[in-house]
């Protein structure tokens, strides 16, 4: 693999520096690199962008196996790329559900075999996604997809005992387990965030507390047993607080937010447009903020996407009838530079914390979220951050295009991508 140079950019939105990658590796970093050194390097112009470590998304729907018309390992990895993602862990509601080490090594084989972002597969906690049975978390762990996170998210573990023996089981070995934190019970029959735009709708209200009262219960579990617990995408000012008060204690938690918890807001249901049906539901603007300032204070961790792919005739139908979920990977990093960095509240330093170096560090995504420095794996992005435009799903190279920003303005625009020092995306194109 030939060497490359890529000039002038602000590594982390510092001063600008040269950084030179031969090979795999990053082999120096600095105002200054010799011709020697840089013989015969394939430059790249970075003046005035901002180069980041690569991102890494814990919270990612492939859909393969079995829902092939909604994403595939391929074109999800492909979206991956264009958004900056060097690496992506891949949920486990599937169909068969990634509840057993044989299907767990398929989506890590054909993450290897496409080659655009490592995969990393989540395993169900449960067989089937059902709550009822401990799945193979031990068998997945040392299969050679070297499971660590595990999850049945688009479903809650409700049961309590079923979870603390999950919590129990991955601490042998240094696992996570990954609530969806919504107790079904009261959310049978929800449609939207339950408060004053449901009740004006005549919609099915989803209340704070149901994700609230299961986060709660799992910080107290994770404390009792000693282990590890992640929250999936929290959603409300009362889950902040709690995880907050978790931490307070030294309670081992961990949470997410999406880019699209950190902009949109219950109010955009009025349209009774499907594509803002999402789970957990848009909040209000009061969450929104909350949400804000626990990512800018780290009471809550990373970004993550919960990239939802689905075609277009389960989101081009009535409320009531259309699919959940958001498409998020070519959007997230605009979406935090709109709400986060734009706001004042992180500056990109705090962007790579939050969208590579963490996550990498809670998934144990090895040699991703890695320092931008000499003798690191050149897992690497650039973004233009004075681009501003439209967005056009029509260019996703997703499968699915059920985004909400359709037409709507953004910051920052990925250019470049490199995984392990191979260009997966150039000059906004995919390789």
């Amino acid at each position: 693999m030939s060497k490359i140079l890529i000039r002038g950019a602000k590594v982390l939105g510092g001063e600008p520096q040269n950084v030179l990658i031969d090979g795999s590796v990053i082999e120096a970093v600095g105002t200054e690199i010799s011709e020697e050194a840089a013989e015969g390097a394939e430059v790249v112009d970075a003046a005035g962008k901002v180069l980041l470590p690569g991102l890494v998304d814990l919270h990612t729907h492939l859909r393969e196996p079995g829902r092939e018309d909604s994403e595939t390992v391929l074109t999800g990895t492909r979206a991956a790329a264009s958004g900056g993602y060097t690496a992506v862990f891949a949920m486990a509601n599937t169909f068969p559900v990634a509840d057993t080490a044989g299907v767990v090594e398929q989506v890590y084989r054909l993450g290897q075999q496409h080659g655009y972002c490592d995969v990393q597969p989540i395993g169900a906690v449960t067989v089937g996604l059902e709550g009822r049975k401990l799945a193979e978390l031990g068998a997945m762990h040392e299969s050679a997809a070297g499971v660590t996170v595990f999850s049945d998210d688009g479903k809650c573990v409700d049961d309590a005992v079923i979870m603390r023996r999950a919590l129990e089981y991955v601490k042998a070995f240094g696992g996570v387990v990954a609530q969806h934190a919504q107790e079904p019970r009261l959310t049978e029959g929800a449609q939207m965030n339950e408060g004053v735009v449901s009740a004006e709708l005549g919609l099915g209200g989803w209340p704070a507390v149901a994700e609230e009262s299961i986060i709660a219960r799992d910080v107290l579990l994770a404390e009792h047993v000693g282990s590890r617990v992640h929250i999936c995408h929290l959603s409300t000012a009362g889950s902040v607080e709690i995880v907050r008060w978790a931490k307070s204690r030294g309670i081992d938690v961990t949470a997410e937010v999406t880019p699209h918890h950190l902009l949109l807001t219950d109010e955009l249901v009025r349209s009774y447009n499907p594509v803002y049906k999402v789970n957990p539901p848009l909040r209000t603007q009061r969450d929104v903020l909350a949400l804000r300032e626990a990512l800018a204070d780290g009471t809550i961790d990373i970004v993550a996407t919960d990239h939802a792919p689905h075609p277009h005739e389960d989101k081009d139908c009535e409320w009531a009838a259309a699919a959940m979920g958001m498409v998020g990977l070519e959007t997230a990093l605009s979406v935090v530079q709109e709400t986060m960095v734009n706001t004042g509240l992180l500056d990109w330093a705090g962007v790579a914390e939050r969208m590579s170096f963490k996550p990498a560090e809670i998934g144990q995504a090895k040699g991703h979220g890695r320092p931008v420095s000499a003798g690191e794996p050149a897992n690497l992005m650039l973004v233009d951050t004075e681009y501003r435009g439209s967005v056009d799903p029509a260019g996703f190279a997703s499968r699915s295009r059920n985004t909400p920003y359709e037409g709507r303005e953004l910051p920052g625009r990925v250019t470049h991508t490199w995984l392990r020092g191979k260009a997966t995306l150039v000059d906004g194109k995919l390789t």
